[in-house]
């Protein structure tokens, strides 16, 4: 897979999905911001990025504003149930571990119970961070195939999704995924730079969030389409 051409292509799909539409992408900057305030409780922009991972071309108008709040809240819901494995091992363990604190600090300071204890909570912060990046690399895929058939259903057909990686390759996959991780780094590292400007350092990041939702979404779905989809 030639990654650095997906690169170029999403980019160019961005830059015509918003260079020259002005009110789209002052749109799309606004959407940024209230989904920022609300903590993604109006989720218009990822409902947007549904969209766009859905493979749509040229990029889709921004409309249908309740489509796109439900759209959202499937995403939501998708990623909030991929990632409950991650949460219960890490309250379990975190939850041992603040009982055996507790037990440690009535029998007197036990040192070897609270070892113990915080040994429980590092470990199940550590296997929860494990579990959590591998379902991450499923889930990404999950979401992905739910915007491409428009049915939540389908992002727990685990066979399916597996069967598409395995076509596609686990390592070509994660070697996408790390490679978007990349850019998204100098993304950051540049947003970080350009925040250090007063207010204005602010609405020019709010415009960079939107391109770059588009911009991921677009990288995303034209890896996700390399290899042909299960039925």
């Amino acid at each position: 897979m030639d990654y650095g051409n997906l690169v170029s292509r999403s980019f160019e799909y961005t830059k015509d999905a918003l260079v020259g539409k002005w009110m789209q992408w002052i749109i799309l900057a606004v959407l940024s911001l209230v989904q920022g305030l609300t903590l993604s409780l109006i989720p218009l922009l990822s409902g947007y990025s549904v969209r766009v991972l859905s493979g749509k071309e040229p990029a889709p108008e921004v409309d249908d504003w309740v489509g796109l709040f439900v759209d959202g809240w499937k995403l939501n819901i998708i990623s909030l149930v991929y990632m409950l494995p991650a949460i219960i091992v890490f309250l379990l363990f975190g939850g041992l571990g603040a009982i055996g604190i507790i037990a440690s600090e009535a029998a007197g300071g036990d040192p070897a119970a609270l070892g113990a204890a915080v040994l429980s909570i590092i470990g199940g912060f550590l296997l929860a961070g494990v579990i959590a990046i591998i379902l991450s690399f499923i889930a990404l895929f999950a979401i992905l195939r739910f915007a491409h058939t428009g049915s939540m259903g389908q992002a727990f057909a685990f066979s399916a999704i597996l069967e598409h990686i395995g076509k596609l390759g686990w390592g070509t996959w994660i070697i996408a995924v790390i490679v978007l991780i990349v850019v998204a780094f100098v993304y950051g590292f540049v947003v970080g730079i350009i925040n250090m400007i007063p207010f204005l350092g602010f609405i020019i990041t709010l415009f960079l969030s939107a391109g770059f939702a588009v911009f991921y979404g677009r990288y995303l779905a034209l890896v996700y389409e390399e290899a042909p989809a299960p039925v």
